[in-house]
This record gives C-alpha cells, structure tokens and sequence, in this order.
C-alpha cells in the first residue's frame, strides 16, 4: 500500500489534494448547469449534495475496478519476490483505492452538510453499505478482468465502452423513481443505480426507494469475485510472464 501511494499520489505535487479536486470540480459544474436549468434537485434542495450521493459511488467503483484489473502488471517487481502474491498485490489497490474514495465523500459530504445542516440526517450506517457495495463490486469485476484483459485483450477497449454511459445511466442527474416504467425494467439490471440509491438513503431521511436488491448486488459481487480467483490462481504465473 505504501508503494501504491508514493506512486499514485505521490507523483504530483498536489498529491491528495488532486484526488479530491476532480470530484469538487464535477460536481461543482453539474451543480451549476443544473441550477441554471432547474429550480430544485430531485430530492432537497442542494445541487451540489444530490450530485455528489451519484457521482461518488461511481467514482469508486471506476476508480478500485480499474486500478484492480492491471494489479498484476502493474506490481509485476513486486511479484518476484516469493512471499508477494497476486492477492497481496490486488488488495492493495483495492484498498488504498476504497479508502481514498471514502475520505473524499467523508469530506466532501461532511463539509456541505456542516455549511447547510437543515436539510439532510445522515445514516451513517445506510451510506457505509452504499459503499460496501461500490467497492464489492468494484473488486469484483477488477479481479475479474484482471483476468480477461490479459486473455482477450479486445476486452479492455470493450470495458472501457461499456464504462462512459455509466455517467448517464446509473442515476446520477435523476432518481430511479423517476423515469418511465420500460426505462426502469432496463436499467434496473445496472448494479450501480442500486449502490446510488442505497446512498440517496443514508442522505436524505425521506427518501425510501423499494428498488434496491441487496440479493442481486451481493450475488454479482460473489460471482465475480469467485470466477476472477478461480482464474487467477490458475493464471496468475502466465499473466506475470507473459
């Protein structure tokens, strides 16, 4: 971990400070193109504290999936060493990578709640099972495409197309309620419209969406998860050599 740190955040000089600045500049400009066209969030009545309950989530599972899918590549050094496994390597991102992302939704929601306190009670409880669930599925799929972008390498370029209408349809600018009911029976099937929803919950008292399936979410994760270590410990030596 403390090798993932000095070379992920350690290479500028702004460090963390960076890592926090990219979601505070997102949704300060969503916050401000919205608020020019609407006159009030789907649920409050801050732009900016309904962007973020979309846009953090979705910024963890990107972030940990990403950075877990090249684990093995990316500490290859690392693996030379005998007491050094794929797994070490793999939990590391992971990990660095979920509390990164939990310190920046600590600060960023922790910080428009104390300026604007009114209107929000926050369940911490229901906002750490959001980010459960980001980040099991973000390990989840990582594990496993650490495995698929070594053995079919068209399949990196395919996720990375499957990624960018993640913005779009997994509920950031509007709530799952909200959308007509074919649009529903289609996008339900998306795991992070759950994790956005579970979060909206802890964030706003009021807010109860029925949609949410913690048995489809945590199946999806321990079939991923599964399949990608069942693979990747038949794999892992021809990953790393090849």
């Amino acid at each position: 971990m403390l090798r993932e740190m000095s070379s992920t955040y350690g290479k500028s000089s702004l460090g963390y400070l960076w890592a926090l600045a990219e979601p505070v500049g997102g949704i300060a400009f969503l916050s401000i193109v919205f608020a020019l066209a609407l006159r009030s969030p789907s649920l409050g009545d801050s732009f900016p504290l309904y962007y973020s309950t979309g846009l953090l989530p979705l910024s963890l599972f990107r972030e940990v999936s990403s950075k877990t899918a090249v684990a093995i590549r990316y500490s290859k050094p690392l693996l030379g060493y005998p007491r050094v496994t794929y797994i070490d390597a793999i939990i590391a991102r992971a990990l660095l990578n979920g509390l990164t992302g939990a310190m920046i939704g600590a600060v960023l929601i922790g910080g428009m709640v104390i300026l604007n306190p009114s209107f929000v009670f926050l369940n911490i409880p229901e906002m750490a099972l959001a980010y459960t669930m980001a980040l099991g599925l973000a390990l989840g799929f990582g594990t496993l495409n650490c495995f698929l972008f070594w053995k079919f390498t068209f399949w990196q370029q395919i996720w990375g197309i499957l990624m960018r209408p993640l913005f779009l349809i997994s509920g950031v600018l509007f709530n799952f309620e909200d959308l007509p009911k074919v649009a529903q029976d289609i996008l339900w099937y998306n795991p992070i419209v759950h994790v956005i929803g579970q979060m909206r919950m802890g964030v706003y008292a009021t807010y109860e969406p029925t949609y949410i399936s913690y048995i489809y979410i945590f199946a999806i994760i321990l079939a991923t998860l599964s399949a990608g270590l069942i693979l990747l410990t038949r794999y892992n030596q021809d990953i790393m050599y090849n």
